[in-house]
């Protein structure tokens, strides 16, 4: 094969699990062209990528179907040997299905796997989602397991050095869902509960800016800064790499510890990494509640607010239950 595409179109941790799929093909298809699509506004976690040849962007805004109608002409015109979607909805399966490639693996799940010459059953209860993407380029490679893996640029590790001057943690205390993120007043009793030497920086992107500030300004803790919406997701990936613990929710920044197999401690409110999406760095843990809630979890997602209105997944959680390193002498 000459030619590849890997699709993924969704989030942002979804990108980053998916890119075992990269390392497995570029082992065995060290001279394949592998081309990567993924929906505007990540593009810069592939960015200089050294096995992705180019990447492909869908613009799912206001003109998202005008925008789905570029992509698949674009596809076509690249002609691509081989297809791999790493996604089960109809938009991806139609990109897939059009694409004009020999190849065309998929999971059974996606409403176009019809169209599709290899379909890949998905488990959803018991199995990471790095595997599952990983057995749809079985047949093609191995069944050897290989890590998600993004690549900070020198330029990218060279931009945070000047935040490496001291042993320092970084807290990523944001997310997309609420239902996700450990509340605020959580994330302030842990952070002062950390020994006052620690340089602690606060990560997220631009909209987290405001949470975070609020954030720092109820610790009142010295050494406590706000990064948010200062860097770029392969600079934050870097700090991060030389975090003595990066604290995280179940969102993109766990998955961006398990890319560079950084210490993690990762906190899981409603949902529960039974779903396949739990942290993967050699030293993990993961934090969640120990009372036994039938509320929980509450759906495969994260929600806008808790369905019951107590949220007591994330508040039964305590500070003693994370891991508090010890500040280098």
């Amino acid at each position: 094969m000459n030619k590849i595409l890997i699709i993924q179109t969704a989030f942002i941790g979804d990108v980053i699990l998916a890119t075992p799929i990269i390392e497995k093909l570029s082992e065995f298809y060290p001279e394949a062209k592998i081309d990567f699509l993924l929906r505007k506004g990540n593009e810069k976690l592939l960015h200089n990528h050294p096995k992705v040849n180019k990447v492909l962007i869908w613009t799912k805004g206001g003109k998202k179907y005008r925008s789905l109608l570029q992509v698949i002409a674009t596809v076509r015109s690249r002609n691509y040997d081989c297809v791999i979607n790493a996604q089960r909805f109809m938009a991806a399966g139609l990109i897939t299905a059009l694409s004009g490639a020999k190849v065309k693996v998929g999971f059974r799940k996606n409403p176009m796997s019809f169209t599709f010459t290899k379909k890949i059953g998905h488990q959803l209860i018991g199995q990471h989602e790095t595997s599952r993407n990983l057995a749809l380029v079985r047949e093609l490679t191995d069944d050897k397991y290989t890590r998600p893996k993004l690549y900070p640029s020198k330029e990218d590790v060279k931009n945070v050095k000047q935040f490496q001057d001291e042993p320092y943690l970084c807290f990523a205390p944001t997310s997309v869902w609420a239902t996700k993120q450990f509340p605020s007043l959580k994330w302030v009793e842990l952070l002062l509960s950390q020994d006052d030497n620690w340089v602690i920086y606060l990560l997220g992107g631009p909209d987290d800016t405001e949470e975070c500030e609020e954030i720092v300004e109820m610790c009142g803790r010295e050494k406590l800064i706000n990064l948010s919406g200062q860097l770029s997701f392969l600079e934050s990936a870097a700090l991060m790499n030389g975090a003595t613990m990066n604290y995280v929710n179940d969102s993109a920044p766990m998955h961006m510890a398990s890319a560079l197999n950084a210490p993690t401690n990762a906190v899981f409110c409603s949902t529960v990494p039974s779903f396949g999406f739990g942290p993967l760095a050699d030293q993990a843990k993961v934090v969640e509640t120990k009372k036994e809630l039938e509320c929980r979890p509450c759906g495969l997602h994260g929600k806008k607010e808790c369905p019951l209105g107590h949220f007591d997944c994330a508040y039964s959680i305590q500070k003693e239950q994370f891991d508090r390193p010890q500040f280098p002498e």
